[in-house]
């Protein structure tokens, strides 16, 4: 049997990747260095801005990028392919037909089927720009009888600020900025959960706690790729 070897391609954001492979580490059922699943991480720090790139006309210099990492990690013996970015997921299927022995774990389309079985119809998605245009979640969402509410224009901007002034420049994210879109969210758009569909939310997350009406993308995609990869989930 092929020893399955996780490969993580990283670098969009850097703190981002960080924070997914400590939770692949404390979501593993593991005693010992040798039950955790071996990983190899590439963090790409030059990859392109994916939300720039997608609606600024260089999307296809963008995958290539992606792509010759994913390569590179498939060259180095991974089976098992994370992209801890929610937006680059806009790229997903046709960066897998292109791969011969590397299984991406699909974040958004696993992350949707979790709403779905957490019995959410109405969902918010927080997200960028990039991410919310392209239809990346609407499309997963809409396919297993999800609506995916857009959030006002005002409430777009404070996500976006949040994750391009404050988490992408080193900081914790405004506590006050995030009670204005979850007062959104309940209130006024009447959501019954949310998405946080950008892994600088997740980040911000490990910061703040957030509580269970929020789904968190990073933790779908870490769990997926432990059970991908064969190895327990230690049960929370």
């Amino acid at each position: 049997m092929t020893e399955q070897r996780l490969g993580i391609l990283g670098g969009m954001g850097p703190q981002a990747t960080q924070v997914f492979y400590q939770r692949i580490l404390d979501m593993t059922d593991a005693t010992r260095d040798q039950e955790h699943v071996p990983t190899l991480i590439w963090s790409d720090t030059q990859i392109p801005d994916r939300t720039a790139a997608i609606l600024g006309g260089d999307a296809e210099g963008c995958y290539q990028r992606l792509l010759a990492g994913a390569r590179l990690l498939e060259r180095g013996g991974c089976t098992v392919l994370a992209i801890p970015c929610n937006t680059s997921h806009y790229f997903a299927d046709r960066l897998q037909s292109e791969l011969s022995t590397l299984r991406l774990v699909h974040m958004v389309r696993e992350t949707a089927s979790a709403m779905a079985q957490s019995g959410c119809r109405r969902v918010g998605v927080l997200a960028t720009d990039g991410t919310v245009r392209t239809g990346v979640y609407q499309r997963e969402c809409e396919a297993l009888g999800l609506t995916c509410v857009p959030l006002p224009e005002a409430v777009q901007k404070l996500v976006m600020s949040i994750i391009y002034d404050e988490i992408k420049r080193g900081e914790t994210g405004s506590r006050e900025k995030f009670a204005l879109i979850d007062r959104c969210l309940r209130r006024d758009l009447g959501c019954d959960g949310a998405i946080l569909g950008c892994t600088e939310l997740s980040v911000y997350r490990s910061y703040h706690g957030l509580p269970e009406y929020y789904l968190d993308a990073m933790d779908v995609l870490a769990r997926g790729c432990i059970a991908a990869c064969g190895y327990p989930l230690r049960l929370v």
